[in-house]
């Protein structure tokens, strides 16, 4: 229950003014017995309704001593009837109008309040439907374009085994030489540990010459784990090492992940 929300939705001022029916002043009874905060509020409101009654009541009470200091009794004294004081229908139908009004006001800030926060959480949760439609857009735009390059003729598929280090390990390399490029596919790789990078090499076999092609940054914030390199090396196998974070000059063997060489 948002305890926040009950509050500024003015039940508790209807409450207080005996607006309400009783199943729902059994309700708010109920809320004000299990949470403070709503007893504290409703104590509140009691308090102001009061310090307002008292503030357009009389200031000094009539007491019947005071008089009875200020003048003497005796038998032979003649009695004289008072005549009763009419009491001034105006001055309770203008507290009532005062405690309506208040309650009121209240009442409708209240809801001024709550609608406010509506329009708001409104507004934000419009902004970020934007925001996933925009990335949707956008994944699906790169999946076309992804679809595109894999189904292209002059495509070439290298899988690449797992190594020594990791022998689960795999990726697979799409390679385009009219374009230089690579498409890799880093699916079967392990997340790099923190400060380490893969990185992806082109191999000439004769003699063993390898050749930096790139790196695979933002690993793990990538959910596909397909990465665009270029590469314009006459390429006879393709390897991926694992780095410190920036790459290095030449590959570790000892952090071989996987190998594979191309056909033909």
């Amino acid at each position: 229950m948002d305890i926040k929300e009950y509050i500024a939705s003015g039940i508790l001022e209807l409450y207080v003014a005996g607006q309400l029916s009783e199943e729902e002043n059994l309700k708010v009874a109920e809320y004000a017995k299990t949470y403070p905060e709503i007893q504290t509020e409703i104590e509140e409101i009691e308090a102001s309704i009061l310090a307002l009654s008292k503030a357009v009541s009389p200031k000094v009470p009539l007491s019947f001593d005071v008089f009875k200091q200020k003048i003497e009794i005796d038998e032979s004294s003649e009695v004289v009837p008072l005549k009763k004081k009419r009491v001034n229908a105006f001055w309770y139908v203008g507290w009532a109008a005062s405690l309506l009004l208040t309650v009121g006001l209240a009442y409708l800030y209240m809801q001024n309040e709550a609608l406010t926060s509506e329009i708001k959480l409104f507004k934000e949760q419009s902004l970020y439907l934007e925001k996933q439609i925009e990335e949707a857009r956008n994944s699906l735009a790169r999946s076309k374009a992804l679809l595109e390059n894999l189904r292209d003729r002059n495509v070439e598929v290298v899988p690449l085994g797992g190594q020594e280090v990791a022998p689960s390990s795999y990726a697979k390399i799409y390679w385009n030489k009219e374009q230089q490029k690579l498409l890799v596919d880093a699916q079967g790789l392990p997340d790099p540990p923190e400060g380490m990078v893969y990185q992806v090499w082109s191999l000439t076999l004769n003699p063993l010459t390898p050749t930096s092609v790139g790196l695979l940054e933002d690993f793990t914030a990538d959910e596909n784990r397909i990465f665009e390199l270029a590469n314009n090396n006459s390429s006879e196998a393709f390897g991926i090492t694992l780095e410190p974070a920036g790459g290095s000059a030449s590959p570790n063997l000892e952090q071989l992940y996987t190998l594979g060489t191309v056909s033909g």
